[in-house]
């Protein structure tokens, strides 16, 4: 067996329907998991995990920080973020993994959700890349976390991303789904395949003042659309959906949405002291610190080809690819292959 079958163990489900040699073969090393290894048995109402529902407050930086802390305080810090349209609960089966491994799991709401708030009525809606990298970077100097390794998903992966490019001494590892997802205004400018705009739909729509007036009017069935579009072969309940629908309800929440979308495509300004920062990331910097990408199976959503971003990893690095149906959702959807990477990347990081 080796080292990293011995690190993860299953956790205890109601539903336990994979036994050890699934367990062992659950991207421990490999390239693809078993469906339902991967996947495990989803998280249900009754088994979120009770630190998601004593959720605690920090100023940081611009804003007051709502945010997860699991596992023990002195234990080596994990920075859990979530994207749009989700929420923390991305994370209830993760966390008590890594949690069990000794590891001090923080996941905060980002600007615009839950009870992440503005300190201020004056500071702008800005929901630019390098925004919410610095609120990452923020939220760590608030906790007097010296380093962490960062993971995420969607805005959380390209925050993740961010955060080890630009502050490599602060972030022992990376894990991102999706990989690469660095970007600027100018390279966004260009024109994509008509195939490939269309998986763009909403981007557009926040473009207009209709699509700002149709999401404010409709946040709750438009963010269970893009569910159901980035994660087709997710079968998920009311009930887990709801939850994360309630961080919808933040009063910042469709500015923030609206402004990140048209920052993207040089249609809303940033703010002048990301200006340089965002310079920087425009030149597509690559990952130095010891990373690992992973992508489900039946991602819905748009992404790019591995192959595309494999030369932006220049220090230790794996991608791994997740199958059984696994869409964009990937810390929900397959939790088990979620946390071993990051238990994975951590020993690589020594």
């Amino acid at each position: 067996m080796s080292k990293v079958t011995r690190s993860l163990v299953a956790p205890d489900r109601r539903d336990f329907v994979y036994g050890a040699a699934a367990v062992a073969a659950a991207f421990l090393g490999s390239t693809a998991a078993p469906a339902q290894a991967a996947r495990g048995a989803g998280a249900s109402p009754g088994r979120v995990p009770a630190a998601f529902r004593s959720i605690k407050q920090i100023k940081a930086g611009v804003l007051n920080i709502g945010y997860v802390d699991m596992g023990p305080s002195n234990g080596p810090a994990v920075l859990l973020l979530h994207g749009w349209p989700y929420d923390i609960h991305a994370f209830a089966e993760v966390a008590p993994l890594l949690a069990a491994k000794g590891y001090r799991v923080i996941i905060p709401h980002l600007r615009g959700h839950g009870t992440t708030l503005f300190q201020a009525a004056s500071i702008p809606r800005n929901a630019q890349q390098a925004a919410l990298a610095h609120d990452g970077l923020a939220l760590l100097d608030a906790l007097r976390i010296q380093k962490a390794i960062v993971a995420g998903f969607d805005w959380g992966a390209r925050t993740a991303d961010i955060m080890a490019v630009l502050w490599p001494q602060r972030c022992k590892a990376l894990v991102s789904v999706s990989g690469y997802l660095i970007g600027s205004q100018a390279g966004n400018a260009a024109p994509l395949p008509p195939k490939q705009e269309l998986q763009w739909w909403y981007q557009f729509y926040f473009a207009t003042e209709r699509g700002k007036a149709g999401y404010a009017a409709n946040t709750a069935a438009f963010n269970r659309q893009i569910w159901e579009l980035a994660s087709p072969q997710w079968t998920f309940d009311d009930a887990t959906y709801a939850r994360s629908a309630a961080s919808f309800a933040n009063p910042d929440h469709v500015e923030i949405v609206i402004h990140n979308y048209r920052w993207r495509l040089g249609l809303a300004q940033g703010e002048e002291q990301y200006d340089a920062v965002e310079a920087k990331l425009a030149t597509a910097p690559p990952v130095l610190i010891p990373a690992i990408t992973l992508e489900g199976d039946a991602n819905g959503a748009p992404h790019p080809d591995p192959a595309k971003y494999r030369a932006k990893f220049a220090g230790p690095y794996e991608h791994r690819a997740v199958t059984g149906g696994i869409g964009h959702n990937l810390p929900q959807e397959a939790p088990l292959a979620f946390a071993n990477a990051i238990l994975d990347v951590a020993g690589r990081a020594g």
